[in-house]
């Protein structure tokens, strides 16, 4: 460097004359000069500074090399940051375009507002012929408005229904109306207690099994079974949401057909099941009984059935069975059922043949409200199921720690279906 500081040059580069009649007394006179050659040439061979003697030629090379190296890395930043910024921006309008589909399709929704149903007309007034029923919660999307009346359609269900028994474009609403599912998707899911899987596992839920989102959050979603809230992978669910439609007057004469149908079959099946004789397992299978009852003191091995077929029956046989085991996967009434298990069993022994599935037996039967429970009415809860019995409580096959018993309270936690078999 101090020779460099002693140094005058003069040379021609690239159509450029350099000279420096003062002494170069500080390196960042060089500096400057690099930067001036790099905006014209690309000084990649030190053959080019041949005319410069000594340490200038060294150091202009050098300098000119980095700085053409700072010069690329400069443009490749600013090509990557435009880059970034016209993702940025792309992404942000494709978010925009999505928020404003999405706040045209809530705009586009209604949710039905009755204590029951509200009928859908052919046209826009009272006296137009029915032509079906939008029940409480019912979504439908408004094809046109007219006056006071909404054109909708809900499912199959197409016609005019007054703006005063529907909520429009309400986020919350709509939200209200549907449910959030978690589908199982395989054999045996672990329910953790927290979102993680080191977390201690609450409880087991089996393939194809429907049970309800309560929060989602990285990869986890927080679900409701027997054993209590808790966490569940989004690897090993599907997630859906579903919303309840209106329906057509020719579907529901054939929902309430189909319902007496299976009504008076199984009526049958139960009347024939009790003249036979036939029991859901041989008394002589003897038990292994584990678990506290509510109740009764034991676990009880007579399995057959009584003598009539009302829901009364149902439920006062199922409660034979009080402090005999769960068992995860089984259908024993005395040896160990499940939720679903326990369930089919019970009703198997009057003939009816159930799904051993929990989100199955919600669609079995028929369904009727909380205040119209009878007993022997299936109650569904999410990823759990047990028999009514009669003055606010059930009995199911609980946990593994309590086995087959009775709770007090069916309201302990969220009812999602009743279902009547008889």
């Amino acid at each position: 460097m101090n020779r460099a500081r002693k140094i005058a040059a003069c040379c021609l580069v690239g159509g450029m004359v350099l000279t420096s009649t003062p002494l170069l007394t500080e390196a960042s006179a060089l500096s400057g000069v690099s930067t001036i050659l790099s905006d014209k040439v690309v000084l990649e061979d030190s053959s080019l500074f041949a005319g410069v003697s000594g340490v200038v030629a060294d150091y202009l090379t050098s300098s000119a090399e980095v700085n053409v190296h700072t010069v690329q890395a400069v443009a490749a930043q600013k090509d990557s940051e435009k880059a970034e910024e016209e993702k940025d921006v792309t992404e942000e309008q494709a978010a925009a375009e999505a928020a404003k589909v999405d706040a045209e399709d809530v705009s586009n929704l209604c949710v039905a507002k009755v204590e029951d149903f509200v009928y859908v007309r052919s046209k826009p007034n009272t006296d137009a012929r029915v032509r079906g029923k939008l029940y409480k919660k019912n979504v439908a999307k408004i094809l046109k408005v007219k006056g006071d009346w909404y054109k909708i359609q809900s499912g199959n269900l197409k016609g005019y229904v007054s703006a005063d028994y529907v909520v429009v474009g309400n986020g919350e609403a709509l939200k209200s109306a549907g449910t959030r599912y978690a589908k199982v998707t395989t054999e045996t899911l672990r329910v953790r207690k927290k979102a993680s899987t080191k977390s201690e596992v609450l409880g087991l839920v089996p393939q194809d099994e429907d049970i309800i989102v309560k929060a989602e959050k990285d990869g986890w979603v927080k679900v409701s079974v027997e054993e209590g809230k808790g966490w569940v992978s989004t690897d090993y669910v599907e997630l859906h949401t579903e919303y309840t439609h209106g329906e057509t007057v020719k579907e529901e004469k054939a929902r309430l057909k189909k319902e007496e149908e299976e009504r008076a079959a199984a009526e049958a099946a139960a009347q024939q099941a009790i003249a036979n004789g036939v029991t859901s397992e041989s008394s002589s299978s003897g038990s292994s009984s584990s678990g506290s009852s509510s109740s009764s003191g034991s676990g009880s091995t007579n399995t057959t059935a009584p003598s009539s077929s009302t829901g009364s029956s149902v439920a006062s046989y199922a409660c034979r069975f009080v402090g005999n085991p769960y068992r995860w996967g089984g259908t024993s009434l005395t040896n160990g059922a499940d939720c679903s298990g326990f369930v089919m069993s019970v009703y198997a022994a009057f003939g009816i043949s159930l799904p051993h599935s929990s989100s199955a037996l919600r669609s079995v039967g028929r369904g009727v409200s909380t205040n119209e429970m009878q007993p022997g009415d299936i109650i569904c809860y999410s990823g759990h199921v047990g028999i009514y019995i009669g003055g606010g409580s059930m009995v199911h096959a609980s946990n593994p720690r309590t086995g087959i018993r009775i709770t007090s309270n069916i309201h302990y936690r969220t009812i999602l279906a009743v279902r009547r078999i008889f």
